[in-house]
């Protein structure tokens, strides 16, 4: 019987790279710290009886509108493209549900763009959102706590993307605005609120009624 010829060190080296392109990234800082730190904390304070019943993050919603596309479709591509470069996922185009003939608005026109964040990309965004983002807003003192809609999910208003590092400002033709929303598991806004602060969201008020 012939003997099997020894593996060439080319052929080990290719195995030893494919080896690591198929290891597991490792979880994003902000899941391992909910799995570890803020599932028993908020377990325990809301008596929960089950980990099951701990609410937690679902996903993240970024809203860009951008009326003035109306008027110069270019402003609509820079939306699309700046959103794409902040969050690392491609943008879907929003457009209008209905005519308005006082904003010259026609019915499907492309008014906004939208991206929806969730498991390891959204963990990252709140990371880098909460550590980052948050700190470069001008005289910044913490979010708003009147932002949740009574079903757990929670809104942020900012007024500029430049407070994104990943933004080159020198290439900013127009300051666009978003909206991020928080959509939570929680059956109340009290339970988000304590998520989100758990997160580490800053807001200006210590607790929500």
């Amino acid at each position: 019987m012939a003997k099997e010829k020894p593996q060439s060190k080319a052929k080990k080296e290719v195995k030893t790279e494919e080896a690591a392109a198929v290891e597991p990234a490792p979880a994003p800082r902000l899941y391992e710290k909910f799995r570890k730190d803020i599932v028993p904390k908020l377990k325990e304070q809301f008596s929960y009886k089950s980990v099951m019943q701990v609410p937690h993050l679902e996903k993240i919603v970024i809203n860009m509108g951008v009326g003035a596309a109306v008027q110069d479709p270019k402003i609509l591509e820079e939306a699309v493209k700046d959103l794409e470069t902040i969050t690392g996922q491609k943008p879907s185009v929003r457009t209008a549900r209905k005519s308005i003939s006082n904003f010259k608005l026609r019915e499907g026109m492309k008014i906004g763009a939208k991206v929806t964040l969730r498991k390891a990309r959204m963990y990252e965004f709140l990371d880098r959102f909460i550590s980052i983002a948050l700190p470069r807003v001008r005289d910044f003192r913490g979010v708003s706590d009147k932002s949740f809609d009574g079903r757990g999910n929670y809104t942020i208003g900012i007024k500029e993307q430049i407070i994104f590092p990943e933004i080159n400002v020198d290439k900013v033709t127009k300051i666009l605005g978003m909206d991020i929303t928080f959509v939570t598991t929680a059956k109340s806004d009290k339970e988000a609120y304590e998520l989100l602060t758990a997160f580490g969201v800053p807001f200006r008020k210590k607790e929500i009624n």
